[in-house]
């Protein structure tokens, strides 16, 4: 199984979201090629009513810290109740990798 699909799944078990996406952006950063070190997840669930932006992101931090620990080196999350998703519309573009270099 790669970290791709043990995000996917840590995610599904935990949080029961009505979606999920987990992108893996490594590509677009000066890794390795199949490095999965970058990884950008939108995940819309109702586990998230009532809970404050910080607090949704500790716990995706928490329920992947193996994943940090083995590699996982940036993680950009958009953590959404069905409700804000429905008003987003989806997720916004990542930017370009500004650090590291090519060589």
């Amino acid at each position: 199984m790669n970290r791709k699909q043990r995000i996917e799944q840590r995610l599904q078990e935990a949080l029961s979201p009505v979606y999920l996406d987990v992108a893996d952006e490594s590509y677009m950063h000066a890794v390795p090629t199949e490095a999965e070190s970058h990884f950008k997840l939108l995940v819309v669930s109702a586990a998230f009513a009532g809970i404050s932006l910080l607090e949704r992101h500790r716990q995706i931090n928490e329920l992947l810290a193996d994943e940090f620990k083995q590699g996982l080196h940036a993680l950009t999350m958009h953590t959404w109740t069905p409700e804000e998703w429905q008003a987003r519309g989806g997720a916004p573009e990542s930017p370009p990798c500004l650090g590291g270099s090519n060589g």
